[in-house]
């Protein structure tokens, strides 16, 4: 089971961090990615990090600004989002899977959460 939270209203130019609690015990066998859902467009990768060796991956529009991270004693992933522009307003939802690779391709991924509400006003 995976919770969402940290998301909100911020102006164009701010910061959110999002986290993602995972309750699996297991947590560190899992990649685990950010994916995000604008109204009446699909769900879109953000972010990814590796299960083992830390490496991240970075969808471009967001390459630069943001920073996947996981804390694998606290079973919780991060998203620092900075320089937020008008454009990233989405539901924001973590997922995770086990296998590596294809990190951007959501059908992939076997657990989702319910999904924070990301808004940046201009």
């Amino acid at each position: 089971q995976l919770q969402a939270s940290g998301g909100g209203l911020v102006q164009a130019g701010g910061s959110l961090r999002l986290s993602c609690a995972a309750s699996a015990r297991t947590f560190n066998n899992y990649v685990m990615g950010w994916f995000r859902q604008a109204p009446g467009k699909e769900r879109e990768f953000v972010a990814a990090i590796s299960r083992s060796d830390g490496s991240t991956y970075y969808a471009d529009s967001v390459k630069g600004r943001f920073t996947i991270s996981r804390d694998n004693a606290k079973n919780t992933v991060y998203l620092q989002m900075n320089s937020l522009k008008p454009e990233d307003t989405a539901v924001y939802y973590c997922a995770a899977k086990y296998y590596s690779g294809n990190y951007w391709y959501a059908p992939e991924y076997n657990y989702w959460g319910q999904g924070t509400q990301v808004t940046v006003s201009s």
